[in-house]
């Protein structure tokens, strides 16, 4: 989180240049010319997220070609909606709606702003090995013992997780089962471990996600729709951050793209690379697919 002090020293720049320029007294960062759009683009990315990490950097790129300077703050969901609300971030690319981060828009809600969905296609899951000797949720407590009765999941914080704990284990009966909670990472560690040495395992995962073409995975079936239905991933900013960066957040508000572009880009990303300076592999995504990009800021 940025250090709240930097306001007060904007505030003191700002009244010592008051006379002395045409800006005004409440503006700060770099600025774009006579546009007054303010260049400095601070996006938060949720710990984890795959689609959240891809489209962020992917937006960092975009934008610094256009002459932003742009920093990625990665945080837990709780604190980028606090950021958000605070001004601390400008915006962050992966909000799920209706039901993902429900709790946290209802917090939040009147203090960021919704600036457009740009995927329609995903949804939450429980996956488990593509050989696994059940297909649906409903079997799961009669086969725990077939899975070291456990279901690993992700971050504790996570709307996934709240889902799994409020909606999916009551509802299938699986509070016998321990319900693992650490980290994404940990949660993908287990499913290649598992896949690896042909062991059973069950996660908690959501679609679209990286590890549906990296592992042998199938969904279990949901019959009660426990996991929610379909959800939108949406672009929320603070409530500064149209009006300090008006053409930033026209391009944002017109984002769009379907899972085959996003599975394309985090194929680069993730699974063809193994570093994690991601800057030269989205710089080469681009070139690859120019024309889509091109398309984003029109």
């Amino acid at each position: 989180m940025k250090n709240h002090s930097k306001l007060t020293i904007a505030a003191i720049a700002a009244v010592g240049l008051l006379g002395l320029s045409g800006c005004a007294a409440g503006s700060s960062g770099n600025t774009g010319g006579d546009t007054g759009e303010k260049m400095d683009v601070t996006i938060a990315v949720f710990n984890g997220w795959d689609e959240g990490i891809a489209t962020s950097w992917l937006w960092k790129t975009i934008l610094e070609e256009k002459g932003y300077t742009v920093e990625l703050e990665n945080a837990d969901v709780a604190p980028v909606f606090e950021g958000l609300s605070s001004g601390d971030y400008d915006f962050t690319t992966d909000v799920w709606l209706p039901n993902t981060h429900e709790s946290y828009i209802e917090e939040y809600g009147d203090e960021i702003v919704e600036l457009g969905a740009w995927n329609d296609e995903s949804k939450l899951t429980v996956a488990v090995n593509e050989d696994a000797p059940i297909d649906s949720l409903a079997e799961l407590a009669d086969n725990a013992d077939l899975f070291g009765n456990r279901i690993v999941g992700i971050e504790p914080g996570a709307g996934l997780t709240a889902a799994m704990e409020d909606s999916v284990i009551p509802t299938y009966g699986l509070e016998g089962m321990e319900f693992l909670t650490s980290s994404t990472a940990a949660m993908l560690a287990e499913l290649k471990a598992a896949t690896d040495a042909g062991e059973n395992v069950v996660v908690t995962l959501w679609e679209p996600h990286r590890a549906y073409g990296q592992f042998p995975v199938k969904n279990l079936e949901d019959p009660e729709g426990a996991l929610g239905g379909t959800e939108t991933i949406n672009v929320f900013s603070s409530k500064d951050f149209a009006e300090n960066s008006p053409q930033a957040a026209e391009w944002l508000e017109g984002f769009k793209m379907d899972t085959e572009t996003l599975y394309s880009l985090e194929t680069a990303m993730f699974i063809d690379y193994e570093g994690d300076d991601y800057g030269p592999v989205v710089e080469q995504w681009i070139a690859d697919n120019q024309e889509y990009v091109d398309s984003l800021t029109k």
